[in-house]
């Protein structure tokens, strides 16, 4: 991990996209992950909103999210491929080159493994031509796929290189698992990493999506020794690739854009002394000596 491979989530930051892109960049931040919202919402219109993030000069790490698209049927199904084409489109528009797909969590949503497979290989090849790569993401209120091991079941079966992983650190610790099942996974399927920490010290209780706003940057929390854990695990296991800062936080969101930025710099200068710690010849003792539990 070097600096430049840590960026922030725009929906930690409250504000407009102009204060946010500005903010973050002012933070030391090289790189920031958009939501489609902050375009096609943007008061000058989505072009304009095109022009502010290209003239930003920041890397977009990639675009979110689509939401309960694999399991439905008919002309649900139909109706989320619309909405995964027209996202793709919005990720060439902006650069981005990640989509993010949260697993299906719709009452509606029938899961079936062969038609997961399937739904799954047709997003990525429908992503291939714009060079788009699709980052499935589990989620703990999802009826199917709720952690990593199962996102990782379903994506290595359905063995397409344009579709990979997105770790959340915040959801695997709080799901207990153990940091050796990340062990079966090849550092280049995991597309993404997003990072966060604990408010409160819970585990087990996340099962509700409500647990997301419990989130505080890694090394504020409670928790920051397994955060540490995880990020070391992943550096030592061979990722390289980029790492997010995700937070949902309704104090963060009543302070100025500037403020958090600040405080999400400064958690990204402990996120790489972390891993620098790991690095270090007398501390690395190999996979699974950070543990979880």
């Amino acid at each position: 991990m070097n600096r430049n491979s840590l960026g922030l989530d725009l929906a930690c930051l409250a504000g407009s996209l102009e204060e946010r892109l500005t903010a973050a960049k002012a933070a030391g931040f090289s790189q920031v992950m958009l939501w489609a919202r902050d375009l096609v919402n943007y008061p000058s219109g989505y072009h304009a909103a095109l022009e502010r993030v290209h003239a930003s000069r920041l890397r977009v790490t990639g675009l979110q999210l689509m939401r309960n698209y694999e399991g439905m049927n008919g002309p649900s199904h139909e109706h989320r491929l619309d909405i995964v084409k027209a996202l793709l489109d919005v990720c060439v528009d902006v650069g981005a080159p990640l989509l993010l797909v949260r697993a299906s969590a719709a009452i509606e949503a029938q899961f079936d493994p062969a038609r997961a497979e399937a739904d799954l290989c047709k997003l990525a090849n429908l992503a291939v031509p714009t060079g788009v790569r699709i980052g499935f993401k589990a989620i703990p209120w999802s009826h199917s796929v709720a952690d990593t091991a199962q996102a990782w079941e379903l994506v290595s079966r359905v063995r397409h290189a344009n579709l990979g992983l997105v770790l959340d650190a915040f959801h695997f610790i709080a799901g207990g698992r153990a940091l050796e099942s990340l062990n079966e996974i090849p550092p280049e399927k995991i597309l993404l990493v997003q990072l966060a920490d604990f408010g409160v010290p819970v585990f087990h209780e996340l099962g509700q999506k409500t647990g997301d706003h419990l989130r505080v940057f890694p090394g504020d929390g409670v928790l920051h020794d397994k955060v540490a854990a995880f990020v070391r695990h992943l550096d030592w296991l061979g990722y390289d690739g980029d790492y997010s800062l995700l937070v949902f936080n309704e104090d963060y969101q009543a302070l100025p854009a500037q403020a958090v930025a600040q405080f999400a710099a400064r958690s990204a200068a402990w996120v790489n002394t972390q891993v620098l710690r790991r690095r270090l010849p007398l501390n690395r003792k190999g996979p699974g000596h950070d543990h979880l539990r």
